[in-house]
């Protein structure tokens, strides 16, 4: 295979990132997919971001995405949250490649040939992802018959593998969970057109119905018990680049709230004051605790991803991960919320 190998200071310039931030809002208002940035970032190397250099990709480890992901989001949110789907599947290739475990090498030689991986995980009355399934799964010869409506499936208008999980419970030593990814073009896979959401339209996150669609064996990554005690090597890398790529983009998104709201405040009168409202104390107050806010939300992440990458051997892994992206994201959403209180009536508008 001839590689062609990715130059990460090209991922994602500046100058994309301007043309990204214009772009944004005019695809949330016309409910569309983001096509122009999905072009840009396709040419730019940023889907291969994580492939291993061997594989012709980056080679970039998870604390490297994380922060390309919060300068993305930074401009363009749904474009970086969306992205993230394809990511973090190839993040997940790539840190089981480094453990010895090649079951997804299949997906980096794929993912270095322009396919695209979307996460089929979203279910209505599934409340564990990846843990249980309303989705089926059916033994047959060379495979797995999948049956089940499927929501949330970012880059709809584009993937090309969507990676899933589905039930099997006719095992006679108790249900099990059938990871797999099936082909776009299967037969039994149908898109139905369901998304226009508040601020995210551009991911066109749309429903994904499956009716008897086949994954086969080779496409099938991990066969395990229900629960969190059929647990694997597998599922590690999959939480961390998941939980930790998701906070990066709500990091990125507060952080752009919070710099328009210290640049409204200086535009911002009153007639009980002589200045602008930037110094009113409640607002310096309110702005103080978004940045406090902000800076703790970002070491969190920042070294839990790095010791991600770094290998640290922590005991308690999965708490870090889920206390992480639970703490990163709590902060982000309290400082969108600060932001609109400190904006008054204006943050009502589009602008």
């Amino acid at each position: 295979m001839s590689l062609t190998f990715v130059d990460p200071a090209r991922l994602l310039t500046d100058d994309m990132l301007a043309r990204f931030d214009e772009r944004a809002p005019v695809y949330d208002r016309e409910n569309r997919f983001f096509d122009e940035d999905w072009a840009e970032l396709r040419s730019s190397g940023y889907l291969l971001a994580a492939v291993p250099t061997e594989f012709g990709g980056a080679g970039l480890g998870l604390a490297d995405a994380v922060r390309l992901q919060e300068r993305l989001a930074y401009h363009a949110a749904p474009t970086a949250i969306a992205v993230n789907m394809h990511l973090y599947w190839t993040g997940v290739a790539a840190d089981l490649h480094r453990m010895g475990d090649h079951s997804c090498q299949w997906l980096l030689e794929d993912a270095a040939t322009g396919e695209v991986f979307a996460a089929l995980h979203g279910e209505r009355g599934t409340e564990i992802a990846l843990t249980r399934s309303t989705t089926t799964a059916k033994r047959v010869e060379g495979g797995w018959m999948v049956s089940g409506h499927k929501v949330f499936g970012s880059l709809s208008p584009v993937w090309t593998y969507g990676g899933l999980q589905a039930e099997d419970d006719t095992h006679p030593d108790g249900p099990r969970i059938v990871h797999g990814f099936v082909r776009r073009d299967a037969p039994g896979v149908e898109i139905v057109d369901t998304w226009d959401v508040l601020g995210m339209r551009a991911t066109q996150s749309h429903d994904t119905v499956l009716r008897e669609a086949f994954v086969p064996d080779d496409r099938v990554v991990l066969v395990c018990p229900t629960g969190l005690g059929g647990a694997q090597p597998f599922h590690g890398p999959l939480f961390a680049w998941v939980l930790l790529g998701f906070a990066a983009v709500y990091l990125g998104a507060a952080r752009r709230a919070f710099d328009l709201t210290v640049a409204a405040a200086h535009q911002r009168t009153s007639l009980t004051m002589t200045r602008s409202m930037a110094y009113h104390p409640e607002v310096q107050r309110g702005v103080a605790d978004m940045r406090i806010a902000l800076d703790a939300a970002e070491a969190f992440l920042h070294a839990t991803a790095q010791d991600w990458t770094d290998g640290v051997p922590h005991a308690d892994w999965p708490i870090r991960l889920i206390g992480a992206r639970h703490f990163v994201i709590n902060q982000a959403n309290a400082v969108v919320d600060r932001a609109m209180d400190l904006s008054g009536g204006g943050g009502a508008f589009k602008r």
